[in-house]
């Protein structure tokens, strides 16, 4: 049986991996996003592809409610526009970047703030309850899909200068971390 003292700190610690694991995947779109050209920003490749800007704007809004007043409202918040966030709106770089900002921020202030003892805490999602836990689980899968979108996108966009946010092909064998 788990003792409470190391259930305090595996609860540490995944709050700690949690945290990594999001500024790992910020981390990773933001390189991919710097190789892209500003226009490049609102490239579809076809009509059920989002852009970059729709991605952004996307987790922005998603970031926003979920993240604000996280122990203490349902992250659906009702002042949010989640069908607008699919809408192209002609954003500039800068003011994608300000918006994707933003919403890190908020992720990160809040998981900042959260105790090991909250991991366990009920919190609701769209009305349905989630452990702090769980929620945080959901987001790291749901955010890793889209900075997977994101990474792909840019690649292509950034393709033929493309630089590599990984081991390049070919150099597993050389690699030395």
């Amino acid at each position: 049986m788990v003792q409470p003292e190391q259930a305090a700190s595996v609860s540490e610690i995944y709050l700690q991996e949690s945290i990594q694991a999001f500024q790992s995947m910020k981390k990773l779109a933001d390189r991919a996003m710097e190789q892209v050209d500003d226009s490049q920003f609102h490239h579809v490749l076809d009509q059920e592809s989002n852009s970059l800007e729709v991605m952004i704007l996307h987790m922005h809004g998603n970031m926003l409610s979920r993240w604000t007043d996280f122990l203490t409202s349902d992250g659906e918040k009702p002042t949010r526009n989640r069908d607008g966030e699919f809408e192209a709106k002609g954003l500039d770089r800068k003011a994608l970047i300000e918006l994707w900002e933003q919403g890190w921020a908020v992720l990160f202030d809040t998981l900042l703030s959260l105790q090991p003892e909250d991991l366990l805490r009920n919190v609701t999602i769209r009305g349905e309850a989630h452990t702090v836990l769980k929620a945080i689980q959901r987001q790291v899968s749901h955010y890793g899909y889209h900075v997977g979108q994101i990474v792909f996108l840019a690649k292509h966009l950034g393709n033929p200068h493309w630089q590599t946010l990984s081991i390049a092909r070919g150099q597993s064998k050389t690699f030395k971390p």
